[in-house]
């Protein structure tokens, strides 16, 4: 469960997230990362494979305005999150975290906050997230994984948070990553630093499918494509919403805080489509 303090100040934080260039082609001026669109879903994919996909502040920065885009195009309806090479992501890039080593407090709290932005945004997305993993996925990079709404990784696929071996911590990462498998579980990754295969991250619920890895990209497809074709775009927003707001609430402001949202997705087009749909007996295709 995420903290009440904590996700009142995600939520407050999200208001003020500003990125620039939002209005510019995905394809303009993107170094660090690619983008695509292809059939209602956004590719949004980590271009460091000499780097093992390791992340700077200008990958953060690139990913930011990424998923802005993704969010704002009407014709994508389920964004996927990929890497280029051998490996996801293993953390942070080491040239990056030299410089962060000589860094003032001040100076390592705006780098901090731009990284907690990120996950923010990626947290209140109103579109679903899928990452798809291959290889290692350490550190911040199991983080960014960990954040998404369904992972989907290849039997070679390798889970940590091994920040604690090198006398770091997994500060921010370790919120989503309690809320995807329990405190019991989070505490013995965290506190051990070791790294488990993804058929024991699919055992512990870190992640939501494992598959060959020649299979994986059709595996994401068919996720994608279920997503983007099966369920109302309006629902999934929704339901995201209630989902990010839910963790801090007690039993009953919680049910009181469902019982608003449940009454004014009844109002929405795609509700009273869907419903129409379901008399008439139709398959509808949204």
């Amino acid at each position: 469960m995420i903290f009440p303090f904590l996700l009142h100040f995600f939520s407050q934080l999200g208001t003020l997230i500003y990125l620039d260039n939002l209005g510019l082609p995905p394809s303009m001026g993107f170094t660090h990362i690619e983008y695509e669109q292809k059939e209602r879903v956004a590719y949004i994919t980590l271009n460091r494979p000499e780097k093992r996909n390791a992340f700077n502040a200008i990958l953060v920065k690139e990913l930011s305005q990424a998923f802005a885009t993704a969010e704002k195009a009407n014709d994508v309806r389920v964004i996927v999150l990929r890497a280029n090479g051998k490996a996801f992501c293993a953390g942070a890039d080491l040239s990056y975290i030299q410089e962060l080593s000589r860094f003032t407090f001040e100076e390592n709290l705006e780098d901090s906050e731009t990284l907690m932005r990120l996950l923010v945004q990626m947290y209140k997305l109103k579109k679903p997230i899928i990452a798809q993993v291959q290889g290692p996925a350490l550190a911040g990079g199991c983080g960014l994984a960990t954040v998404c709404d369904i992972i989907i990784a290849s039997e070679d696929a390798v889970f940590g948070y091994p920040e604690a071996r090198i006398g770091f911590v997994a500060a921010m990462v370790m919120i989503f990553l309690v809320q995807r498998v329990g405190e019991g579980r989070a505490r013995e990754l965290l506190l051990t630093g070791k790294t488990i295969s993804s058929r024991e991250a699919y055992t512990i619920g870190l992640i939501n499918d494992v598959t060959d890895h020649n299979k994986l990209v059709e595996k994401v497809r068919e996720y994608s494509s279920q997503i983007s074709q099966d369920v109302s775009g309006s629902s999934v927003a929704i339901t995201k919403e209630i989902l990010a707001k839910l963790s801090g609430l007690d039993v009953q402001n919680a049910l009181a805080f469902a019982a608003r949202m449940n009454a004014a997705t009844r109002m929405t087009e795609d509700c009273k489509r869907g419903i129409q749909a379901f008399i008439n007996k139709e398959k509808l295709k949204w």
